[in-house]
């Protein structure tokens, strides 16, 4: 008889894996990439969760539908992890003397640089939200998982991830609002940790309606 995928996983087929690369890969990245705003770091954590999840294969139960939900909750515990070591990197750099800055001439396509400006607004936006309701934002609108699915890869009831998505969509509304608002005024944008300025009305209404 021919085992399931789950039992090939579990077994430690390369094949298997191979299978769950191909089908997944892509969009571990993108939910990384969206997560973090960085290429590199993002194909890290692609890597990261594979490894991880070559690690933990003997703990995926047989019986089960899409391994879909099992690799997502692997990669949120990775940016999580990833978000943490970011942090202290952070903290122990600024308790070193400072440089003098070495301007970067790197010329870059222009297609890039807009999609990474694109990108680091909407996470600007992502910012005044908690981890819980970022991470079932991500999950639901940007990576389509279901309710389930998402409850199932951040392993919480399926109540919460409703709740979790209800107030991102409205705490994103409120901060379109006060960036709109803003602008009218003439005024830089209020500040927030780990936030630059510049106008982000768009990209947050660009967010909102993926959301709706």
């Amino acid at each position: 008889m021919e085992l399931s995928l789950r039992s090939r996983l579990r077994a430690g087929h390369q094949s298997a894996f191979g299978e769950i690369f191909d089908d997944h890969a892509d969009a571990l990245y993108g939910y990384a990439l969206r997560t973090l705003g960085d290429w590199a770091a993002a194909e890290d954590v692609v890597s990261l969760t594979f490894l991880e999840a070559w690690r933990l294969r003997g703990k995926l139960l047989e019986d089960g539908g899409s391994v879909r939900p099992w690799l997502f909750g692997i990669a949120a515990n990775v940016l999580r992890n990833t978000a943490r070591a970011a942090r202290r990197h952070r903290a122990a750099m600024a308790r070193l003397p400072e440089r003098e800055a070495v301007p970067d001439f790197t010329d870059e396509l222009v297609g890039r640089l807009d999609d990474d400006a694109r990108l680091a607004a909407t996470r600007r936006a992502l910012a005044g939200l908690r981890r819980g309701e970022r991470e079932v934002f991500a999950l639901c609108v940007w990576s389509g998982l279901d309710y389930a699915a998402a409850a199932e890869a951040l392993g919480v009831p399926v109540g919460t991830v409703r709740s979790r998505l209800s107030r991102a969509r409205t705490r994103l509304r409120g901060l379109a609002e006060e960036e709109l608002a803003a602008v009218r005024r003439g005024a830089e944008p209020s500040g927030r940790s780990g936030q630059v300025r510049g106008d982000r009305v768009p990209a947050v209404r660009s967010v909102e309606g993926k959301g709706a």
